[in-house]
């Protein structure tokens, strides 16, 4: 593992969104096109949860977002961030708050 100072850790947007939408990416079997909302803006992001989570049981949930990472065109969709999860090589857990916060709050 690879240490960084804390200015690297600063340049980290890291933010609380609410799934809004989630739907199926034609052609791929992992990935799930998600529209979040991070307050007052909305985003698209690709994520490959699609074999762990059913689209319908994403709506409304409360994830972490890496808001700052550089948009990418991911089967032609662009993604404008990325979903941060756990995983250990077969379950994958999506990062959830343990209290009640707005979309948007920072990761600090």
């Amino acid at each position: 593992m690879e240490v960084i100072g804390i200015e690297d850790f600063l340049k980290l947007d890291i933010r609380l969104a609410k799934i809004v939408d989630a739907q199926r990416v034609e052609g791929s079997e992992k990935l799930l096109k998600l529209k979040v909302s991070l307050g007052g803006e909305e985003r698209v992001v690709v994520a490959g949860i699609a074999k762990h989570y059913k689209p319908d049981e994403l709506i409304g949930k409360k994830i972490l977002l890496l808001a700052n990472l550089k948009p990418r065109k991911i089967l032609g969709i662009e993604s404008q961030g990325m979903v941060l999860a756990l995983s250990d090589g077969e379950r994958l857990s999506l990062i959830v708050p343990d209290r009640e916060m707005e979309e948007g709050t920072r990761v600090s």
